[in-house]
């Protein structure tokens, strides 16, 4: 942490060029002549308002992490009511008023009907210049849920807690005490059952968030939000619930990107297999090709690691954008033949350049590179370069510069060009020595605020406006390359900017353990409501031991109900830090059929997950949900810290409530069945394992769980439904060519899970979900939607489920399967009959005793 250097501008009056009483805004001036600064709040939606404290010393951010949000408010009219030093906004249920009677402007706002504002700042500290920065601190809203900030260590719930706004390369990380992790996006909401308010700070650059956990007998329990450099540019945003601010967010920072339907399989990867030189790296990965086929375990994509970049001859660094001829002597026949196999390749690429890459006296010379302030030539600093730990000198390639952004794009075309369908933008955090060090600032498509070009440090742009320009340079280059193809790109490090550009992410070089596997859960849920969406993990840990038979088994289990599902990991073998070991589904023979049985199922449930994503395209719903996410009106998901630790269970879409067991040797889990609002209409759950019961909601309750039996607790709520299609990797519809001679995907069931008896007041249970041809831009890209409603009649289990269905496909996207098998749970012996005149044709059971009827 910086010194803190506070000093607070007073003596605020409104400014001259306030000509409109009326306009829901409001601009101060500062008269203290030693901090000429400038105060504005305004409401820029009707649940949307800016903040900014400026002056020509403290400027907003040069390059903001969002596009400015303009006015528009549809039409609602707010209601004003001034004095002489306050103006307050009415807006639908939401007032906002801001007091500049004493030292500071005081920005308080409120919900209709609560008795205390969400959202109050501190009294004659609210807003302070601190050095060559700000802070900004508000009252700490005590025993409530604070959510987001990207990535932050688990708990879930941030409350009473400090955080790093920065990023680093936490290699091997603590789940539960490292900060900061890869992320960087500063985003808070604190969550209430009365409502939900978010802050948004658009800087790129470092900074802190303190979030109760500073306090003092003058000013009480508050939470400040501190950064390096510059002014503030500050969005509030006002929701009933947590969904209604995370899609208002979306609407300033960008909904999330689609991502190809194949990225939903299973994703293999590991060091070890492109680092190999006996037998050669591409020997080596086409016999772990082969061996997915023998074992029968479908897999889509292989992360390539960066080994395929290590010079074949000394010294032997990675060098990004260049092969190793003897590991991969025909890199473009390879990649041929390796997607004939079906796999996809991932390939990592890293944005820096060791001094012995061939290319690197020629970036330095063009000025792809940041500048050293204290010396005047080009910026130095250690690089990993080789194995685990081994480092050498080099740059980082600076993406406000014409050279650099360039030279990355042109790379990533080529990389596309040769066949490579996915960028791995990796180590991209820009942990770099030195705030000073000095951005290019000649990229043309990059605006400069007047005067800002004045100021070129790397601290004042903020480092992580490289990780955004990282990830548009890698996506740009896709879309020149395949222009109907939806760009995909993967990223580790990211700020708000960062994800319109990549579509997905992990929580990076986590570890092995017990406790790694459960903590992961809360870095999921926060990072989906800051939009990270098409996120999970390094199943089994990418650092440490190796797993037990026990733990790989429950993380896979785990990992399949993830929006991205992966194994990729470097364990560090004995004596070598290179080669390293890795995590391979076959690797403990005595549950290979149960690791096989759950990656099936995780490809039988890709329609249900492909659909969860297309939504959180349209309406930013992260499919991976807090327990209390729609259940908001249940006293239990507030009060229990078990369900703010978000750490044990949580929601995969509207259907699936996934718990898990995250101890050894442990045969029970334990699940909180939320309740829904409308208990008239809430029927329960269903154990989707045996004894697949049927439970009440608003209860705690101790599933079997056995490792080695039905696995961990997974319960689906009685009235939803889940389409399904076959266990194995699947041509999507799009794709014009078969050169793996995949299965159409012409094939699609739908799980329901009817009440016990007789559906409560004789209801419809209506569930629909989406589909595309998974592949093409969102440019060109249309969507259909198929709709299944269904409800129990008679008595008990002896009477009939009535189903409807229908399909929308007015988009022009027509899916390849033409009728619907509608599958009962395990032991429901009841009979479907079809409500809108379709032929039921009674399939049997199936292996796990479903009963099955397909809707010709």
């Amino acid at each position: 942490m910086p010194p803190q250097r506070e000093r607070i501008p007073s003596s605020w009056e409104l400014s001259a060029s306030q000509q409109d009483q009326n306009s829901p805004s409001l601009i101060l001036n500062s008269s203290d002549p030693s901090l000429p600064f400038e105060f504005i709040f305004e409401t820029v939606r009707p649940n949307v308002f800016r903040t900014t404290f400026r002056s020509e010393t403290h400027p907003v951010p040069p390059y903001p992490s969002v596009p400015r949000m303009e006015t528009k408010l549809d039409g609602v009219q707010p209601t004003m009511t001034s004095t002489d030093k306050s103006k307050t906004m009415q807006i639908g249920y939401i007032t906002a008023n801001v007091d500049f009677a004493g030292e500071t402007p005081l920005v308080s706002i409120s919900i209709e009907g609560q008795q205390f504002p969400i959202l109050q700042d501190l009294p004659n500290r609210s807003y302070v210049v601190d050095g060559e920065g700000i802070a900004h601190y508000t009252r700490y809203n005590r025993k409530t849920l604070h959510v987001g900030l990207g990535e932050k260590a688990a708990p879930m719930d941030l409350s009473g807690r400090r955080f790093e706004l920065s990023a680093t390369d936490s290699f091997g990380y603590d789940v539960y005490r490292t900060d900061p992790l890869y992320k960087n996006i500063p985003l808070l909401i604190n969550a209430t059952p009365h409502g939900c308010v978010a802050t948004f700070s658009t800087s790129q650059g470092r900074g802190q968030y303190s979030i109760g956990s500073e306090m003092d007998g003058m000013h009480g329990f508050f939470k400040v939000y501190r950064h390096d450099y510059g002014g503030l540019e500050e969005y509030t945003i006002v929701g009933r619930t947590l969904k209604d601010v995370v899609r208002t967010y979306a609407d300033l920072a960008g909904y999330p990107l689609l991502v190809p339907r194949w990225a939903f399989g299973y994703l293999s990867g590991g060091m070890k297999y492109s680092m190999l030189d006996e037998p050669p790296a591409h020997e080596a990965m086409m016999e772990l090709a082969r061996k997915f086929k023998e074992l029968d375990i479908p897999c889509s994509a292989h992360q390539m690691s960066s080994g395929y970049t290590v010079s074949a001859t000394p010294p032997k660094t990675r060098n990004v954008f260049t092969w190793n001829r003897h590991r991969f002597p025909d890199p473009e026949g390879w990649i041929e033949e390796y997607h004939k196999q079906g796999i996809r390749l991932i390939a990592n690429i890293k944005p820096y350049v060791i001094g012995s890459h061939p290319e690197y006296e020629k970036l330095k010379a063009a000025g792809a590179l940041f500048t050293d302030s204290h010396t005047g030539k080009t910026a130095v600093t250690k690089l990993w370069s080789a194995g685990g730990g081994e480092s050498a000198d080099g740059g980082h390639i600076d993406f406000t510069s014409q050279a650099g952004f360039a030279w990355w794009y042109n790379g990533v075309k080529e990389l596309a060009r040769q066949g490579i369908d996915c960028m791995w933008n990796d180590n991209n955090e820009y942990t770099i020595p030195d705030d000073d060090w000095k951005c290019a600032l000649d990229l043309p498509s990059l605006q400069i605020p007047p005067g800002a070009e004045k100021r070129p440090q790397v601290g004042v742009w903020g480092r992580n406006v490289h990780t955004e320009l990282h990830g548009k340079a890698s996506h740009d280059a896709l879309v020149d390359v395949h222009p109907d193809v939806r760009p995909f790109v993967l990223t580790r490090s990211a700020t708000a900017g960062t994800m319109r550009y990549a579509a997905s992410s992990w929580s990076g070089d986590n570890v092995t353990s017990w406790a790694a596997m459960k903590g992961a859960n809360a870095l999921s849920l926060n990072a989906g409501m800051s939009l990270l969406q098409c996120y999970g993990h390094d199943i089994g840990g990418f650092e440490g031991e190796q797993p037990s038979p026990e733990l790989l088994l429950r993380w896979v289990q785990l990992g399949i109900h993830s929006p991205r599902f992966a194994i990729n990991c470097f364990k560090t073998a004995s004596g070598d830090n290179s080669v390293g070991d890795v995590i391979e589904p076959w690797m403990y023979p005595a549950i290979t059929h149960l690791v096989r049985k759950a990656i099936k199922r995780r490809y039988a449930l890709i329609p249900y997950i492909y659909s969860l994503m297309l939504e959180s395209h349209r309406s930013a719903t992260p499919p991976q949900r807090w327990t209390g996410w729609g259940y908001e009106s249940d006293p239990e998901v507030w009060t229990s810290a078990t369900l703010t630790d978000g750490e044990t269970q949580y929601w995969f879409g509207d259907a699936l409530l996934v718990g898990g067991v995250y101890e050894p040797e442990v045969s029970k889990g334990r699940v909180y069945l939320p309740r829904a609002a409308d208990a008239e209409s809430d029927e329960g759950f269903v154990n989707t394992n045996a004894p697949f019961q049927y439970l009440a909601a608003g209860q705690w309750v101790d599933m079997d769980a056995e490792w080695h039996g039905s696995g961990i607790p997974i319960l689906a709520k009685v009235g939803a439904a889940i389409p399904v299609g076959r266990d194995v990797q699947v041509l999507s519809p799009g794709e014009k060519e078969n050169v793996a001679n995949l299965p159409l995907d012409d094939y699609r069931g739908v799980e329901i899970f009817p009440p016990k008896g007789r559906s409560m007041n004789g209801q419809w249970h209506t569930t629909t979900w989406r589909e595309d041809d998974g592949v093409s831009a969102e440019a060109k890209n249309r969507v259909s939607s198929y709709t299944v409603a269904y409800t129990a009649t008679g008595a008990g289990m002896s009477g009939e489920i009535q189903v409807k269905f229908s399909r929308d496909e007015s988009s022009g996207f027509e899916a390849p399967w033409t009728s619907l098998v509608v599958i009962l749970p395990s032991g429901d012996e009841r009979t479907v009959v079809s409500e809108d005149g379709k032929t039921v044709v009674e399939l049997g059971v199936d292996v796990q005793g479903r009963n099955r009827f397909e809707l010709k």
